[in-house]
């Protein structure tokens, strides 16, 4: 477990990735030194991924038109939700925020955490005429 140290350029983490490897064809028994080297190359290569390629969570209108997609919902099954088909298309065009009484609509309706769906995100700018 000496040689473990944190991932400071590409190629260490490369190295790590290499040092993982072999625990994956040939798991370690808990509680074995290999099994505390593992667990120490899995910390240290997430902490590095998150530090380098941080994944943001995805926002209201990203999770919504998942969700829609998945469940073979349209935008009109957005709209009876919210009670509206202009402020379904503002929301998910990114025009406008969802109010938490919308938010919490969809959550009991559709089970998507409301927290989830409140988070501000990035408006488009108004449209110039």
């Amino acid at each position: 477990m000496n040689d473990i140290r944190p991932l400071r350029r590409e190629a260490d983490y490369d190295a790590a990735l290499q040092s993982i490897e072999v625990y994956f064809e040939d798991e370690p028994t808990p509680g074995s030194p290999e099994a505390d080297r593992f667990d120490l190359l899995a910390l240290v290569i997430a902490d590095y991924e998150a530090r380098h390629w941080a994944i943001e969570p995805p926002d209201a209108p990203d999770i919504l038109r998942d969700q829609m997609e998945r469940r073979g919902l349209k935008q009109a099954d957005l709209a009876a939700v919210i009670g509206s088909k202009a402020r379904a298309s503002e929301v998910l065009n990114r025009r406008r925020y969802l109010t938490p009484k919308q938010a919490w609509k969809i959550h009991q309706a559709w089970r998507i955490p409301a927290e989830a769906l409140i988070k501000p995100y990035p408006l488009q700018p108004a449209r110039q005429s």
